[in-house]
């Protein structure tokens, strides 16, 4: 063990929210992580690929007691390659709010030893307030919609044009915060929408965040004309970790 470690398993992190709760949480235990987790600052670990394309080799000479992944954001081969090379490989599901708050104990408390963190507790209470009348995504916060419920279309690219569709984390946040998405129950997760449908799906919003595509005030809005358009912190809608103590109140700023 390397000096300065914190004493516990060794870690690879393929998931750029859980790398950032892993390191703000246990320092030390992290020795690998994705060129896409750019989260803590300075974050120093053997480097190991993409998300989508990570070096596998790499991964397995760097003998982590566990590899954490993702379902969405990782592919099944790479963590079966992981898996046949003996390597222990916890792949969570977020898809809601309440999942995130599940996964992140799991992957912290049981995967990496570590008390639960208090900002995961910060996080907890700072969505609490004011509660969903019932669970779900389309339409069932009933006091956010008594409230003044909006409909939004919420791109996640460009050229082609995708936004968020069912089962979607985002989908959740937005939904607890009284916006309903126009897609959230399309087939698919992320459907590809010509921008014609988009202007005329009937939103009275449309909500651009900055990751994966980097929507702008200059990039973004001008493709739906007198429709108000909220600029979104793309951590704070799609992070899973630290963030979430804070999104709540950022997000519901931005989406004033």
């Amino acid at each position: 063990m390397s000096a300065g470690r914190e004493r516990g398993p060794r870690v690879v992190s393929l998931v750029p929210s859980l790398t950032e709760a892993i390191a703000v949480s246990a320092p030390g235990l992290l020795v690998g992580a994705t060129d896409w987790c750019v989260r803590p600052a300075g974050l120093d670990v053997v480097r190991v690929g993409g998300t989508k394309n990570p070096d596998v080799a790499a991964i397995i000479a760097l003998r982590p007691d566990l590899v954490v992944a993702n379902e969405e954001e990782n592919r099944a081969p790479d963590l079966a390659a992981l898996r046949g090379a003996g390597l222990d490989v916890l792949v969570t599901e977020v898809r809601t709010l309440d999942q995130a708050f599940t996964e992140l104990e799991r992957v912290l408390v049981t995967g990496c030893g570590v008390r639960t963190p208090r900002w995961l507790a910060d996080a907890r209470t700072a969505w609490e307030a004011p509660p969903p009348a019932s669970h779900g995504q389309h339409g069932q916060y009933g006091r956010q919609a008594q409230l003044g419920q909006r409909r939004a279309v919420v791109p996640v690219w460009r050229r082609p044009w995708m936004v968020l569709g069912r089962d979607t984390f985002a989908g959740d946040l937005l939904a607890r915060l009284g916006v309903v998405n126009v897609y959230g129950s399309h087939p698919e997760r992320y459907p590809r929408i010509p921008l014609d449908e988009l202007r005329a799906a009937g939103a009275d919003l449309v909500v651009l965040p900055d990751e994966p595509y980097r929507f702008t005030a200059d990039d973004g809005p001008e493709a739906f004309p007198g429709l108000p358009a909220a600029l979104v912190d793309g951590r704070y809608l799609t992070w899973y970790g630290p963030s979430l103590a804070e999104a709540s109140a950022a997000l519901r700023a931005a989406l004033r």
